[in-house]
């Protein structure tokens, strides 16, 4: 009886923990999602982990259609892909830095601990956005270029360079992590890493909700969300807060652009989705700001949709250690 062995893919954020079953030809099996309790340690988060590449595990066996999987008792779990929040080296499939959203979670070995609750299988982790991008490359926005710039705008700001088909991650492991350049604009503004003056102060989702307060705004507008809805109604205070965001990313992701030349421009994250009042405003100022034989390099949406990050994840399992 022949066995088929199993990948699973495992996008690992702040408030929840994805898993599933991803095959070589970029399927995607049933989903599972767990709470990820970030805030009790890493003990608590790799446990969660593996309850979650268990749970899919189970669901793709249970899916009849699954090609990977065959029938009960003639699949096994071969590897498991992790993209994480975090810098991490991929290489020993360890934490690096990270933000006080996890707590004790720089250090905490990865491999070893998925390996130790679920046996002798291969792990493979990266930055979550990192993960993003080798799924846009795999099967969506950036899968017909070869050096592309990945950004993920949302409650934070995050990036991704591919040169060559690889992932640069840099001597330090933090390649691409744009959200902590110093931005004009963020002069004394918070950074989660405990800085100030940083691009993620200025650009991410819960910036735009501080700018619209310290602009006036109204407190019973309670969230980023909310700013967006008045700022569809006309709020000029809401307006400036996202203009405000919008363009500081865009001249951040400029200077990246200018540095890099990519062939493209991969934008991810929930301010994306948020539609024209950002797109059109980020759009705007990159444009002014590149120089003119970069101008015009195409920025287009991610296309892989939730399940990017499994599907990168998965990839790096499929690709090796040769791919960092």
């Amino acid at each position: 009886m022949t066995t088929r062995p199993l990948v699973v893919g495992v996008d690992l954020g702040g408030t929840k923990t994805s898993a599933a079953v991803v095959s070589v030809g970029g399927d995607v099996g049933p989903i599972v999602t767990l709470p990820t309790p970030a805030a009790v340690g890493p003990d608590a988060v790799l446990d969660t982990v593996a309850r979650a590449v268990a749970g899919a595990v189970r669901a793709a066996l249970a899916t009849p259609a699954s090609a990977d999987a065959g029938p009960a008792g003639r699949a096994r779990l071969a590897g498991v892909g992790i993209g994480t929040a975090g810098a991490v080296d991929a290489r020993a499939g360890v934490i690096v830095s990270a933000t006080s959203t996890f707590r004790d979670w720089v250090g905490t070995d990865l491999r070893a601990g998925v390996r130790d609750r679920l046996g002798d299988v291969v792990v493979e982790v990266r930055n979550d956005v990192d993960a993003h991008a080798l799924g846009e490359a795999w099967v969506g926005a950036a899968a017909s270029a070869s050096t592309f710039l990945m950004v993920a705008a949302g409650t934070g700001i995050g990036g991704a360079v591919v040169v060559d088909g690889r992932l640069r991650t840099g001597a330090h492991h933090v390649g691409g992590e744009m959200g902590h350049v110093p931005a004009p604009g963020a002069e004394g503004l918070l950074c989660p890493c405990g800085r100030t003056g940083h691009l993620e102060a200025l650009a991410a989702g819960p910036a735009i909700h501080r700018g619209y307060l310290a602009r006036g705004g109204s407190a019973e507008v309670a969230d980023t969300r909310a700013v967006f809805q008045r700022a569809r109604a006309g709020d000029p205070r809401a307006l400036a807060a996202i203009d405000a965001a919008a363009s500081g990313l865009a001249r951040g992701v400029a200077g990246i652009v200018t540095t890099l030349d990519p062939e493209l421009v991969v934008l991810g994250g929930g301010l994306v989705d948020a539609g024209p009042l950002w797109w059109d405003r980020f759009e705007a100022t990159l444009r002014a700001e590149l120089i003119d034989v970069l101008a015009g390099v195409p920025v287009v949406p991610a296309a892989a949709g939730q399940a990017a990050a499994l599907l990168g994840a998965a990839s790096a399992v499929f690709a090796g250690p040769h791919d960092i």
